[in-house]
């Protein structure tokens, strides 16, 4: 134990307030449960009886333990907490929850906590003593190196228990010599040097001092000797306290994580038993931490989330080699941050490079010096390699120009997350299985024996569900191999004691017990709980339980699950297969023979096939973020169960004869407004999934005879219709099996964005958001130590950034309005409520950079919101107080950048008068600014009588894009009568055809695209005019005249698209349908960050 575990346990138990300890690992409660064995009673708040425990130890004097203590405590405890003692003649009175109670002033009161970083009220520090008892790194270092060396040389522990003894013993002989020979001393009486038994005693002690001497001399060079040969297994003890760590940390991704110490020492145990022995005791070390590391992960991984588990063993290897002083901490900081904390002070070279790769190029040349201080040049000096490194389909296993020979595998990491950020997991992937090995980059299989094997039936196992996810199947087929009763219930309201009788049963007769989806049910938890740790712990209530009994549970994640249910379970995930075959195999599962044969129309089995393959479709569309759908709905079988019914009942309904055909109208209708529509709440998505079904549900598939006849083959119906997408074909089999067979052996089991109607840059952008994502949670859950590498504090590199923005910030930002803002047109108004909400904004930067540097030096408090000020510009992030008066933004770097840029802006605005051109995205509130502009143009057509709620907004896209410091043309900036001109808008999804004037497909890899200058009018709904649509008409064939198709584009502030950021819808002229579009996402967008 560390010197600091006992300072807490004599706090704990000397202070005249009462603890409360913080105690995620349960070491002090184990610890108080020892010291007051006797007459202790252990209890929780949310206990019905917990008012009688109280007061039966109170009356008696005796010491009760309140665990689970939940961060917000009820007040009932507070009359105990402050000691409200009343004298009622010679007895002892307190008011608890409104009852009078007997006070003993033995009692005592002992508090703890699992919460690993709780937030107590000051009132309630104020009222007890708050103990930390989480153990640190260096404490279970000591504590694992003391385990593996009573396993390893058992022989050592004895010798030093041995010689610690021989060391007292000795001490101790010496003290009662020398308080032998001072008594002597104190009752000689006459001459000293006459006194024989004086002298007597003066010899022996001196020759036993001697003796001790040089036994103690002895002793300390042995106990060292000890110590040398116990280092020796040090390495082990320290990888085992960094995965100890790094599993902790994983409850803060999910909290249904929890891993108590007991099951990580548990597999520590393990691991030295199990590994293979050696006699050189170098290989038996290396031997050791090598099953330790594997059997960490193997136990960690199975109950992790996938998109959860290379995040875990990505962290896994980067904290290893920390440890090892094989990464620097500055490495480490630049993979999660990226650039977004750099100040750009040096131009890119070249046009082609995009802003945020050359911020994070930076970042990594002034992060990670060793292997990149020179890349900014080198890319300059060799443009044409590198342009083909960056733009390479596999830049993680490319050669690297100029650098390949002197990168290790995280520095290719760290280059691919700079240049290449959509590659960043695939190349995580190769860097754990270089730095691990092979076996950690390759998915893990369920082995549910092994799990069966290694619990009994107080270790409940958790099945951990998610979107399609149902692990009973799995069970069953378990129980049926071994031969084992299931008794299955599901949780709700009311099923309490039910489910508390099917686990004793189970306990008694050595059955499973199958506890569905707990979520619902978690106050029966807490029980299940409790009733588990008795019989653990206690030895009252104590029943014998059978040996093959098991407790099987599944839950969706939930913020309030028990975590001491969680610490003493085993957790596992069992996510079904992702990708449109596994969803349409899933989808067959839930139909039988029966349905195939229900209608012997031709449409019946293609459409039933359809509306399997429609639901498959929308579920995967959701991975790819925003351009798959705005909102990601939970479609689910209730929705895929009500469609077939309704084919089943429109099919009835029309019966047998050809001669009444599908109302396809209806079905497309029905099955993507009402069946998944009910779901729907966006626009947008709206008319996103009444497209996918009306491509699903092609003419030809539910109307056949209609194409019978050839000339109905023409246009885009020129060929029948048979598959979706190359290999996703129909199947027209008559048996159930043979259509399984056939999805199994033709589908393929990954999905190109094509299949999805999307274009291939979709996959980019998926794996881009995921990287993003990995990155993000990692930076979250780092600890937020004093200090950061190099030599520099956190609040030194804070107080760095707030001196540069001060710099940058205006002085004092007093406009006139009078000369260009006092016209009371409504574009003036607008532009000075912008300027005052800028205005509030910059202030607020301002004053929050002086308080962060008075407050690190000690001038003024540091408050919470300032703690969270320095927390967040060290990640590199816009602290929460700045975000709330500006806006979002995904680093500190970009959201300053853009607040400069606002201000340039709006401050030229009111000098120099109106810009001739708006950015637009620059604006607070962009829809104000439109409706300004409609107002405008509105008064400009007074004399025609235009009224403003007749005026509709068009648009016109112009030649060319815009650019600061160069000319536009004069056609692009020409406006009449109110009109303006915007720019800084980006298609997502597509490009515009500057030649054709019109949509068009993106390049690959180019996810964003500028759109140029764009003209913002009105016109009058009333009048009719030629020019009322936002685009001329094009010339068809034989100079016949045909209508120019529209795409009605949505415009967003941010590439998170909800009503809340909309702006405004644009139509855009396309050569292909307004489906077409809608099914590849393509919007526009305000920033791409």
């Amino acid at each position: 134990r560390s010197k600091q575990w006992y300072q807490r346990r004599v706090h704990g138990t000397a202070s005249s307030k009462y603890a409360l300890m913080i105690d995620p690992q349960g070491q002090a409660l184990q610890w108080m449960r020892r010291r007051t064995e006797k007459n202790n009673k252990v209890c929780q708040m949310i206990d019905r009886n917990f008012t009688v425990q109280l007061m039966e130890q109170m009356d008696n004097g005796f010491p009760l333990i309140v665990e689970n203590v939940p961060q917000d405590m009820d007040p009932v405890l507070d009359p105990v907490l402050e000691k409200q003692i009343n004298r009622s003649g010679r007895v002892n009175i307190i008011k608890v929850d409104g009852q009078d109670m007997t006070f003993n002033e033995n009692f005592n009161l002992y508090m703890t906590t699992k919460l690993p970083n709780p937030s107590f009220t000051p009132e309630l520090f104020a009222k007890c003593l708050v103990i930390d008892f989480t153990v640190t790194l260096q404490g279970l270092e000591q504590q694992l190196l003391s385990q593996v060396i009573s396993r390893e040389k058992s022989e050592l522990n004895e010798e030093s228990a041995k010689l610690s003894e021989d060391i007292n013993n000795n001490e101790k002989r010496r003290k009662n010599l020398e308080d032998r020979l001072l008594k002597t001393l104190a009752e000689s009486q006459g001459n000293l040097i006459d006194d024989v038994v004086l002298i007597q005693t003066l010899q022996e002690t001196k020759d036993a001092s001697a003796e001790i001497k040089e036994k103690l001399t002895n002793a300390a060079e042995t106990k060292k000797r000890i110590a040398g040969a116990c280092e020796e297994y040090r390495p082990v003890a320290t990888r085992g306290a960094v995965l100890y760590f790094l599993v902790v940390g994983m409850s803060l991704v999910s909290n249904m994580y929890q891993t108590s110490l007991p099951q990580f020492l548990g597999i520590f145990d393990s691991s030295i038993h199990k590994s293979e022995k050696h006699q050189v005791t170098a290989k038996r070390i290396a031997t050791i931490i090598e099953y330790l590391t594997l059997s960490v992960f193997k136990y960690i991984v199975r109950g992790l989330f996938a998109k959860h588990k290379l995040l875990f063993v990505m962290l896994m290897a980067c904290k290893i080699q920390m440890k090892a002083k094989q990464l620097e901490a500055t490495s480490f900081e630049a993979l999660l941050k990226g650039g977004g904390a750099v100040q750009v002070d040096k131009a890119k070279p070249f046009g082609w490079i995009k802003d945020k790769c050359w911020a994070n190029v930076l970042a990594i040349a002034d992060s990670a010096p060793k292997s990149f201080k020179q890349l900014p040049e080198l890319i300059g000096r060799n443009e044409a390699q590198w342009r083909q490194f960056i733009d390479s389909e596999a830049p993680e296993t490319g050669i690297v120009p100029d650098l390949n020979e002197k990168l290790d595998h995280f520095d290719r990491l760290l280059l691919v997350r700079s240049v290449r950020e959509d590659r960043t997991m695939l190349a995580a992937t190769t860097y754990v299985s270089a730095a691990l090995g092979k076996e950690f980059g390759e998915p893990q299989q369920l082995d549910l024996q092994d799990c069966i094997d290694e619990t009994d039936g107080t270790t409940p196992i958790i099945f951990l569900l998610s979107q399609g996810s149902d692990p009973t199947t799995v069970i069953e087929a378990s129980a049926k191999k071994l031969k084992k009763k299931e008794l299955p219930i599901s949780m709700g309201q009311g099923q309490e004691d039910p489910a508390m009788q099917i686990v004793l049963s189970s306990w008694n007769n050595g059955d499973w017990a199958l506890l569905q989806n707990c979520h619902l049910g978690l106050p029966f938890l807490l029980q299940l709980e409790e009733r588990i740790r008795v019989q653990v712990q206690g030895v009252e209530k104590k029943i014998d339980i059978h040996e093959e009994s098991r407790l099987w549970i599944t839950a969706e994640p939930h913020n309030l699950f028990p975590i001491g249910l969680l610490q003493m379970s085993i957790k596992l995930t069992n996510e079904p297969p992702q990708g449109i075959k596994a969803g349409i195999i899933r989808s067959y599962s839930w139909l039988s023979q029966d349905y195939l044969d229900m209608f012997r129309r031709p449409e019946w089995k293609p459409m039933l096939f359809t509306q399997c393959f429609l639901h498959s479709l929308v579920v995967e569309r959701r991975k790819f973020g925003p351009i798959g759908f705005c909102v990601p709905y939970e479609f689910n079988q209730g929705d895929w169960t009500a469609s077939v019914q309704f084919l089943i009942n429109h099919m009835t309904t029309i019966g047998e004869q050809a001669k009444n055909p599908v109302n396809r109208d209806t079905v497309c209708y029905m099955v993507s407004d009402i069946q998944y529509g009910g779901r729907i709440t966006d626009n947008v998505d709206r008319a996103l999934f009444k497209a996918v079904t009306e491509f699903c549900y092609d003419p030809r598939l539910t109307n056949p005879e209609r194409f019978k006849d050839p000339k109905a083959l023409e246009g885009k119906y020129a060929e029948p219709f048979t598959a979706f997408y190359p290999k996703y074909a129909i199947p027209l089999f008559e048996e159930i099996q043979k259509h399984r067979d056939f999805i199994r052996e033709t589908y393929p089991d990954v999905d190109s964005p094509e299949v999805f109607r999307m274009h291939s840059n979709a996959d980019i952008t998926f794996r881009t958001r995921q990287a993003v994502e990995v990155l993000a949670t990692i930076l979250d859950i780092q600890p937020r130590g004093a200090s950061s590498s190099g030599g520099v504090t956190r609040e030194e590199k804070v107080l760095g950034m707030t001196d540069s923005y001060l710099k940058q910030l205006p002085d004092k930002w007093n406009l006139d309005r009078k000369q260009y803002l006092s016209d009371r047109q409504p574009l003036s108004i607008f532009a000075c409520q912008e300027i005052d909400r800028l205005a509030v904004t910059i202030k607020v930067i301002r004053q929050t950079c002086i308080d962060l540097k008075l407050a690190v030096a000690g001038t003024i408090i540091l408050t919470p919101k300032l703690q969270d000020a320095i927390d967040f510009l060290y990640d590199a992030r816009v602290p929460p107080s700045w975000v709330a008066v500006g806006w979002p933004s995904p680093n500190i770097a970009l959201w300053f950048a853009e607040a400069l840029r606002r201000f340039e802006q709006l401050d030229s605005w009111g000098r120099t008068g109106r810009p001739a051109v708006y950015w637009l995205p620059g604006f607070f509130n962009p829809q104000g600014f439109l409706t300004s502009v409609r107002q405008e143009i509105t008064r400009a057509h007074a004399a025609d009588h235009w009224a403003l709620d007749k005026v509709e907004g068009k648009t016109e896209v112009r030649s060319s894009e815009y650019r600061p410091n160069v000319e536009a043309k004069g056609e692009d900036l020409k406006t009449e009568k109110g009109e303006v001109v915007i720019y800084g808008l980006f298609l997502e999804g597509a490009m515009w055809d500057k030649a054709n004037k019109r949509l068009k497909d993106p390049l690959p890899g180019d996810l964003f695209r500028e759109l140029p200058m764009m003209l913002v009018s009105a016109y009058n709904k009333d009048e009719k005019q030629a020019d009322k649509a936002p685009g001329p008409l094009a010339k068809g064939g034989k100079g016949v005249q045909k209508k120019t198709e529209y795409y009605r584009c949505p415009v967003y502030k941010y590439p998170v698209r909800t009503d809340l950021h909309w702006i405004f819808d644009v139509l855009l002229p396309v050569a292909e349908d307004d489906a077409y579009w809608r099914m590849r996402g393509v919007s526009l967008l305000g920033t791409i960050d």
